[in-house]
């Protein structure tokens, strides 16, 4: 199941079953859980973490040492959820002081020539398309999809179940459940599709349509529309989320409904 081909460092931890195919390179202070498939020509640094039944396709690098300059060295690590996809050239770099890891979540894909910079938190099911740049720092909630070209400003939060149009320079936060789309980034709707797909309710959807039509159709600047949901809207796991999401966000959220 490892090729001979392959050059696998005697301090690295390799699970049952995990098949290396040749010319790849594995250094030590690496961890791979059992069942997952490392394809030709992969490199994987010092620090990273895989989980179970992964797969990783040829050109990627993990782990690398974070293109930061205010790095020193820390002894950081990157972590991989279980049955997560990393296609060919896909790039994922080690944490820095600020969280000491990258992390990216179980079951999600990383499509080809994606690439995750220092201290990003990406969650579970999420999907990356191709050609995705995302800056340091980012956070990327579970069941989020980014579509494939699209640019993510460091600091960044993308939202839980959202979806962003493809090609997007995403510079301010994206709540949960919407879609994101237009230059500038804004309010596309609520991701309803995705949201059936995923078992929410007909009223539950509705519901969250209400809370952005406070929010984003409304004309109501963000302190006010949050007021008034807690007012008018009865309280819902999904409503908290909203509020506590636009209320936490350093960076602002993205703009209301351009027509």
């Amino acid at each position: 199941m490892i090729s001979k081909l392959a050059h696998i460092d005697q301090d690295a931890k390799i699970g049952q079953g995990v098949h290396i195919d040749p010319f790849t390179m594995i250094h030590g202070n690496v961890e791979i859980g059992e069942g997952t498939w490392i394809g030709s020509n992969v490199t994987i640094y010092p620090g990273a973490r895989i989980g179970k039944n992964c797969k990783i396709f040829p050109g990627a690098v993990l782990a690398a040492v974070p293109q930061d300059l205010k790095f020193q060295g820390e002894d950081s690590t990157v972590e991989i959820g279980d049955n997560t996809t990393i296609r060919e050239c896909v790039t994922i770099s080690r944490g820095t002081l600020d969280k000491m890891t990258t992390k990216v979540g179980s079951n999600c894909l990383l499509m080809a020539y994606v690439h995750i910079a220092h201290d990003c938190i990406v969650g579970n099911n999420v999907i990356i398309a191709n050609a995705v740049q995302v800056a340091g720092h980012v956070t990327i909630d579970d069941w989020a999809i980014i579509g494939g070209s699209s640019a993510i400003h460091q600091f960044v939060k993308i939202g839980m179940h959202s979806m962003i149009s493809g090609g997007s320079l995403v510079r301010k936060d994206v709540p949960p459940y919407t879609k994101a789309a237009r230059e500038p980034l804004s309010y596309a709707g609520v991701n309803s599709l995705g949201l059936r797909r995923r078992g929410f309710s007909a009223e539950s959807i509705s519901h969250i349509q209400e809370v952005y039509r406070y929010l984003f159709l409304n004309s109501l600047n963000n302190s006010r529309a949050l007021e008034e949901i807690e007012i008018n809207l009865p309280a819902t796991k999904e409503r908290d989320e909203i509020v506590n999401f636009i209320r936490s966000s350093e960076r602002g959220v993205m703009k209301g409904y351009i027509s």
